[in-house]
């Protein structure tokens, strides 16, 4: 099955694993997916990721999901780009995201980081998502 938006499918993976209290759960791999994942993993929203590989079958990642107290650690994951809007941001447009308690990932030239790295290093892209 086509994917349009691999980025949205990720995050609706992990909105569901969640809603169903799952420690693990698959997504096809990509490149871009294994950024998104690693921004995720360096701010402390989830355990972490590996790469599995199946027999017949495309590589998957398993991303090990992070509870506090029984509750999810993301309370909120939300895609802002998306294919039939693009939504791009300069530097001086990417704003903490709620007061700085939570993030927005950025695809940049440089590669995929938090907003708080974007800033620091001076450049601006696309913003892919929000997470709270």
């Amino acid at each position: 099955m086509a994917i349009n938006d691999p980025v949205g499918d990720l995050l609706t993976r992990i909105r569901n694993g969640q809603l169903r209290g799952l420690a693990k759960v698959a997504t096809p791999a990509s490149k871009l997916r294994a950024r998104v994942l690693e921004v995720l993993k360096s701010e402390g929203y989830i355990r972490g990721y590996s790469e599995v590989e199946l027999k017949g079958a495309a590589k998957q990642y398993e991303i090990e999901l992070k509870y506090h107290e029984g509750k999810p650690v993301i309370r909120e994951l939300t895609r802002i780009s998306k294919p039939g809007r693009r939504v791009y941001n300069s530097v001086a447009e990417l704003k903490p995201y709620r007061g700085g308690l939570g993030i927005s990932i950025i695809s940049t030239p440089q590669g995929v980081m938090s907003d708080a790295t974007a800033r620091e290093n001076n450049v601006g892209g696309e913003v892919l998502c929000q997470v709270f």
